[in-house]
């Protein structure tokens, strides 16, 4: 026999759903979220989807325009490079190299950095002080050229591009986690839980990290856009992947010799890193425009 409810119960929305509330109510941010999720469903499905390998080529159909093109061939739908490779494909399999990449690079740095910056955050004293000026001197170096230098100590590959981002973005992680969590801390609901007997941690995990999960959203989604350009420029400088892996950097930087007699060898993968970059910046944008939002009322 089901139970009827004699009293109105009012229901608060956790922070997370009053965010998420304002955001799908923002055209251009429900865009960017839309294209975010089809490049993550891109990545993961990219070798069911694409018609043909990225490595094997075909020696009869080299440098192939598109299908639009009067000499092109709907077979092959954007065209083919200099080996006869299928250019769909390869962008295709390079979603999972350059966006996914970067997506696991984003979520493994800000697992640590909330980790370490949580616990800094509970520190007094020498150490405190230490943590605080070393990320300064961290986050004052570009992350691009701090990628750079320890690709350069580990050598070139996509592997070791994955080791340099994670460990330039996790000072930033730590940095806004730190400071988040200190200023939920000096707040009245964190001292009505200590009364109540509450250690350090429960506040963290049941009081402090839901207050706190919107502004770590917000950063994660500028250190995507920046991972998905470190990862680019280093594949184009031939530090990152190496031929013939299809990420979109190693593609664009290939066809460069060649942009004068096949410029959709340099101008698709550039239109890919674009895309991407773009779509995250809405989702990035959308979320801070909630989040003030949510403020004001």
């Amino acid at each position: 026999m089901a139970r009827e409810k004699i009293y109105l119960e009012e229901v608060f929305p956790s922070p997370f759903m009053q965010l998420w509330g304002i955001f799908r109510k923002t055209p251009v941010a429900m865009i960017g979220f839309c294209c975010f999720i089809f490049l993550i469903l891109l990545a993961i499905f990219a070798p069911i989807l694409a018609p043909y390998t990225p490595v094997d080529g075909n020696l009869d159909m080299m440098l192939l325009p598109p299908a639009w093109h009067a000499d092109g061939n709907v077979s092959y739908l954007l065209g083919t490079d200099e080996l006869g490779r299928d250019m769909l494909s390869r962008l295709m399999y390079g979603t999972s190299l350059t966006f996914g990449l970067s997506f696991i690079v984003v979520i493994f740095s800000l697992v640590i950095g909330v980790v370490i910056g949580s616990l800094s955050a509970l520190t007094r004293g020498i150490k405190s002080s230490f943590l605080n000026h070393f990320l300064d001197v961290v986050l004052s170096i570009p992350s691009l050229l701090l990628a750079i230098i320890i690709v350069a100590i580990l050598g070139p590959g996509i592997s070791n591009t994955v080791w340099a981002i994670a460990i330039v973005f996790i000072p930033q992680f730590i940095h806004i986690t730190r400071y988040a969590v200190k200023e939920e801390f000096r707040k009245d609901y964190v001292l009505a839980s200590r009364l109540d007997g509450a250690s350090n941690f429960r506040i963290l995990y049941y009081s402090v990290f839901p207050n706190i999960v919107e502004r770590l959203m917000s950063q994660a989604t500028l250190a995507q856009s920046a991972a998905i350009l470190d990862i680019a420029t280093l594949g184009f400088l031939g530090l990152g992947a190496q031929i013939p892996l299809p990420e979109w950097g190693a593609i664009l930087a290939n066809g460069l010799e060649r942009f004068y007699i096949a410029p959709w060898t340099v101008y698709l993968p550039g239109l890919a890193i674009l895309f991407a970059v773009v779509a995250t910046n809405l989702v990035g944008e959308g979320i801070r425009h909630a989040l003030k939002l949510r403020k004001e009322h």
